[in-house]
């Protein structure tokens, strides 16, 4: 049976804080809202949820691959979102983690090349 889609969740401690920084993180508001999930639509067939989980609150970590690194990082720059030092590794991958305010881990890597 071949996977057609993927729903990744992200437990915050505050939904109310967890939206706004979200909002912000996508450059746009939720998509969909259900019960205590809300949810952003990342790409066809992607799709990001947060739901109030306060035990579980930061030990979420989501990687997204990206072809702007350094424009994404701009954006988020201009929307108050910090992240750590953009790491290079070995076979050229560019990697930053973006810490949301729970401690929840979105990464981004960029293959070597794709912002050419």
């Amino acid at each position: 049976m071949p996977i057609t889609d993927l729903i990744a969740g992200v437990p915050v401690s505050d939904l109310d804080l967890g939206i706004d920084w979200y909002t912000r993180f996508f450059g746009r508001s939720p998509d969909m809202r259900v019960g205590d999930e809300v949810l952003w639509d990342v790409v066809d067939h992607a799709t990001l949820f947060i739901e109030p989980d306060a035990a579980r609150a930061g030990s979420g970590r989501i990687t997204f691959a990206v072809t702007d690194l350094d424009g994404l990082l701009d954006r988020l720059s201009n929307q108050r979102i910090e992240h750590e030092p953009v790491e290079t590794y070995s076979n050229g991958v560019r990697h930053v983690t973006v810490p949301d305010p729970d401690g929840n881990v979105l990464a981004f890597a960029e293959p070597p090349g794709a912002a050419e």
